[in-house]
């Protein structure tokens, strides 16, 4: 019988370069999408799929991710007396959401080496690693078919997407075997970020893992790269010689907020999902495209 999966590791440790100077004196997880910071959607999301303990990878710098989870007396009883109740139920509910730890990563050694850096934490249960740069609709049920397929097989399972080829060589990318599922593969190899004639698919990794233990063993035998980093792709490709590794394939309701496009896209499709906001939201931007006569 295979393990519950129960675990999920955050790493947030990165400088957010690409959204300089927003990111100069705050975490780029802590900037908002909508009324939100992006690391709460990602939280969410692992609690929608029944993940009660949540491990945060961070750095120098990112104490307001710890304060965003914490309790504020100070906000609660200014709620109180201003008699927002519903606001005050909501900030108390987000230090319930589930049980949310921290670690440095200390030196910033590649996403392995993030992953690597959990092993006390996560010990020898199946575990998910959730990309805070990847965000997911409320619709989304990609962890909770990832649990699905790890419950089956027993085996680490890693999310991807079809991407034009043209785009794959920013990605880690699947040497895939198919299997009798349509949103299933076995993975023969995964390589880093291939060009595009020598991408193996069409299938680019996306920022959900499902992890048994032995990647920790896989990590160790990786060896580092480029800078010194040591790359989850590596420890990957190594781990699926001895161990079956799935590929999971999606195609709908991610948002990579890395890119500011995407982040805009992201802010207005989720915005537009909001009951509060959607239909004076679509209104506006109806009149924007009218007056900019855009189409």
């Amino acid at each position: 019988m295979t393990e519950h999966v129960r675990k999920a590791v955050i790493p947030a440790a990165g400088l957010g370069t690409r959204f300089l100077p927003a990111t100069k004196a705050q975490p780029k997880e802590m900037l908002p999408v909508v009324d939100k910071p992006a690391i709460q959607y990602v939280v969410e999301e692992a609690v929608r799929a029944g993940i009660d303990d949540i491990l945060i990878i961070t750095g120098r710098g990112k104490r307001s991710l710890e304060d965003h989870f914490d309790r504020s007396i100070e906000l609660e009883v200014a709620l109180e007396a201003a008699g927002k109740h519903d606001q005050l139920n909501e900030m108390r509910g987000l230090a319930d959401l589930a049980d949310i730890h921290y670690v440095r990563q200390g030196e910033a050694l590649g996403l392995g080496h993030a992953v690597s850096v959990t092993r006390k934490h996560v010990g020898d249960e199946p575990f998910i690693v959730m990309l805070g740069d990847d965000i997911m609709d409320d619709r989304s049920t990609v962890l909770e078919d990832m649990i699905s397929v790890y419950g089956e097989t027993g085996a680490s399972v890693v999310a991807f997407k079809s991407f034009p080829l043209e785009e794959i060589s920013s990605y880690g990318c699947a040497d895939p075997v198919p299997t009798d599922r349509p949103d299933l593969v076995l993975l023969r190899g995964i390589v880093e970020k291939p060009k595009p004639e020598d991408a193996p698919s069409d299938l680019a990794v996306m920022g959900r893992y499902l992890f048994t233990s032995d990647i920790f063993e896989a990590l160790d035998r990786t060896k580092p790269g480029v800078g010194g980093e040591i790359q989850l792709t590596d420890a990957i490709a190594l781990l699926l010689v001895d161990k079956p590794v799935y590929g999971f394939v999606f195609d709908e309701g991610r948002f990579d907020i890395g890119k500011k496009l995407d982040y805009l896209r992201a802010t207005v499709e989720l915005a537009l999902d909001r009951d509060d906001l959607g239909p004076e939201f679509r209104e506006f931007l109806a009149e924007v495209v009218r007056r900019r006569g855009i189409v």
